[in-house]
């Protein structure tokens, strides 16, 4: 029996996965390529809404219409993941995701402010398919053994996006305007897809098409919720599952007030502008990227609910840091070399949590699971982002954002309370029966 504590020796090392692997190289390369083109867009418009309007509470209307629909659509987008490929469901996806951001174009001024918040609205629920298809498409490239490194590599491929999307968001923002920026981003959703749609792997769940035929007689909506309760049922039943389930939701309610005040933090409370605030965010890439390096050699050592724990502590912590020093001395760097600190255990967190996730479903669910996961997030950063909007024109923006570390600290202590002192599971032990034929 593998400790719960220690890894097991047969992980293999990242260069050996890229090496082994085309499909994942091809993976890794289109989640490159779009999630760069992501951060130009999330920059410059996230600067853009709060440069336009000046208010906190524009800018969580911005992520309320992203974040809203996610929750409804989350819950049951990874029903029709797991029916269908999901290699093809990310190139249609991303194609869609291109042409839904065409309306920017029409953005000049304040009065025009609704078309942001209507294709944030219809884009992110494009964006559940694709992200979902992505997270349960993965395990199918590498061996079972492989999967924290390869999560660990996906995480690099995230904070180098973040790197260069980061910091050139700011730049494009400024000389070029919104249109620039949504041009950047649209070709990158073209890019990625015509590299997913390289991968010779099957991307369909191996049960798939049987569980359509299981529930034909039923009516479509009732097959989609049968199929949707089995994926709650697995959670429900699975100790690991439930407390990542409950670290989402603590969690994401920070991210959801990040997600509303950074901007103004970078602006009103350290003074800076759209390349401040580019920096600044690009700047925990490079601790990721780093980071990404120290969780797959960590993968050798320690199980992920170790690194899943003490991952999330540390992160909390540092953001803590980065978040109160402005009531002391107020510059720009020390928050750059902050966010650089924070990367590491960052990646360490996303790498170990989505490596849990994995490890406890099986292939046929793993497109409800992680879809589940994505629409608890987006309630959770709808209540964040909600009570930011209102709390940090009144409270202030300091006293609200330190809210987010200290449930990052919390959350990590309640991983290792639940999950170190007990021994692991076993994904056959959590799949529910099959649903009675009708």
């Amino acid at each position: 029996m593998v400790s719960r504590v220690t890894a097991p020796a047969s992980t293999p090392t990242v260069r050996a996965l890229v090496r082994g692997h085309r499909d994942l190289r091809l993976l890794l390369a289109a989640g490159l390529i779009s999630m760069t083109g992501d951060w130009v867009l999330s920059v410059g418009l996230v600067y853009t809404v709060y440069d336009v309007t000046g208010s906190t509470l524009a800018s969580a209307g911005a992520l309320l219409a992203a974040f809203v629909p996610q929750v409804v659509v989350g819950l049951f987008a990874g029903v029709f993941v797991d029916r269908w490929s999901r290699a093809r469901t990310m190139v249609v996806g991303n194609l869609l995701l291109a042409v839904g951001l065409l309306p920017l174009l029409l953005v000049g001024d304040s009065s025009r402010i609704w078309i942001v918040y209507a294709v944030l609205a219809a884009t992110s629920v494009v964006e559940v398919f694709v992200a979902t298809a992505d997270s349960a498409m993965l395990p199918l490239l590498v061996p079972e053994e492989g999967r924290l490194p390869a999560n660990a590599l996906n995480g690099q491929v995230a904070q180098v996006a973040r790197l260069v999307g980061g910091s050139v968001g700011g730049v494009v923002a400024a000389t070029g305007g919104l249109g620039a920026v949504v041009l950047v981003d649209g070709a990158t959703f073209v890019l990625a897809a015509l590299l997913v749609h390289l991968i010779r792997t099957s991307t369909r769940a191996a049960v798939a098409e049987e569980t359509v035929e299981d529930h034909e007689v039923s009516g479509r909506l009732a097959t989609i919720v049968t199929e949707w309760r089995d994926g709650a049922r697995t959670v429900a039943r699975s100790r690991a599952l439930k407390v990542v389930l409950a670290f989402t939701l603590i969690t994401s309610v920070g991210e959801g007030i990040m997600g509303t005040l950074f901007t103004p933090y970078v602006k009103d409370v350290l003074e800076g502008n759209a390349a401040t605030l580019g920096t600044i965010s690009s700047s925990q890439a490079v601790g990721g990227i780093l980071g990404g390096f120290v969780a797959a050699a960590a993968a050798r050592h320690w199980t992920p609910r170790v690194l899943f724990g003490w991952g999330s502590v540390l992160f909390g912590l540092v953001d803590l840091a980065i978040f109160l020093y402005p009531t002391l001395y107020v510059a720009a760097w020390p928050a750059v070399m902050g966010m650089v600190l924070v990367g590491f255990p960052g990646a360490v967190v996303v790498a170990a949590r989505t490596t849990l996730m994995q490890d406890h479903s099986t292939d046929a669910q793993r497109g409800r699971i992680f879809a589940l996961l994505f629409g608890v997030s987006s309630l959770s950063l709808g209540i964040g982002a909600t009570c930011a909007g209102f709390l940090g024109e009144s409270v202030g923006i300091i006293p609200i954002l330190a809210l987010q570390g200290g449930g990052y600290v919390v959350a990590g202590l309640m991983v290792l309370a639940v999950l170190t002192a007990a021994p692991a599971e076993a994904p056959e032990q959590l799949s529910p029966e099959p649903a009675p034929r009708r």
